[in-house]
């Protein structure tokens, strides 16, 4: 039986907008009324010697797996990966070394929330930015989007999953700093409310103008972060991105809304030809 090209057109249609419609358009979401009064740490590289508790203590409170070799040893990963939310990573220049920490920064308006159709991701009132796995689609738009490449997924799997930190969110609502944070032997790496922490790093500054970089990274970067860097070597050169201070979500969902429409309609026009296609073969054989 032969499709003339207006019913061919109402299939498409129809599967068409059974799949785009439930797409909702993401929207800003805020924080806490008053971002100084959200979760957030502060991370001072210059006190950090690299013994990476803190990466320890992430892989025992997340559950996540060891790094091993072929000899059974412990290895230290290199990258964050499905399997490490956090880790610290040594830049060596000439005789300048540093450790810097690396993690989900938990923006104050997230790209990473911005874009997931389903809202998989969400920035909690209290500051953490959350991963729902129950209703991820596995679509990895939170990976495009994140200026940090910090959300990764789990290559390996057969039901493969986004995987980040979440910035303890459990440990936080019990009144309980994240586990990075409270192994940490040196005070490295210290929590609380993102003002105070913010008059602990400029107070830092004013106290050593010579040591530190004149910088409080995180303070203004997308929007600002939950996490916040002081260093004395330059955080471009510590593998940081130069960002301005306009939040992602300006910036990537109007490049970005343009993506589900095309992966779901494609997924509408296939169902379509699918289901013609089908339907023909079936009065053939009747």
């Amino acid at each position: 039986m032969s499709v003339n090209r207006r019913e061919f057109l109402k299939m498409a249609g129809i599967g068409l907008g059974g799949l785009v419609l439930p797409v909702s358009t993401p929207k800003k979401q805020t924080a806490t009324k008053d971002a100084s009064e959200s979760a957030s740490m502060l991370y001072d590289a210059s006190l950090c010697i690299g013994c990476r508790a803190c990466q320890t203590a992430c892989k025992e409170r997340a559950g996540l797996p060891p790094v091993t070799d072929s000899q059974n040893l412990y290895e230290f990963p290199t990258e964050l990966n499905a399997n490490n939310w956090t880790l610290i990573k040594l830049f060596k220049e000439n005789d300048a070394y540093q450790f810097i920490k690396k993690q989900c920064m938990h923006c104050l308006d997230p790209a990473c929330t911005s874009v997931c159709p389903v809202k998989a991701l969400e920035k909690t009132p209290e500051g953490p930015v959350v991963y729902h796995s129950d209703i991820c689609i596995g679509c990895r738009y939170c990976m495009t989007a994140c200026p940090f490449e910090v959300p990764k997924y789990q290559w390996d799997k057969v039901n493969p999953l986004v995987q980040k930190c979440d910035f303890c969110a459990d440990r936080l609502a019990e009144g309980l700093e994240p586990a990075c944070g409270a192994a940490c032997p040196t005070g490295a790496l210290i929590s609380g409310r993102r003002g105070h922490m913010l008059e602990v790093a400029q107070q830092r500054i004013t106290e050593k103008p010579d040591f530190y970089v004149d910088h409080v990274y995180g303070e203004t970067e997308a929007g600002g972060t939950s996490m916040l860097y002081l260093a004395n070597v330059a955080f471009q050169k510590l593998g940081f991105p130069n960002l301005d201070d306009r939040p992602l979500p300006e910036i990537t969902w109007p490049y970005m809304k343009s993506v589900p429409i095309v992966f779901f309609g494609m997924g509408g026009l296939l169902t379509a030809i699918y289901y013609l296609t089908h339907r023909n073969e079936g009065k053939e054989k009747e």
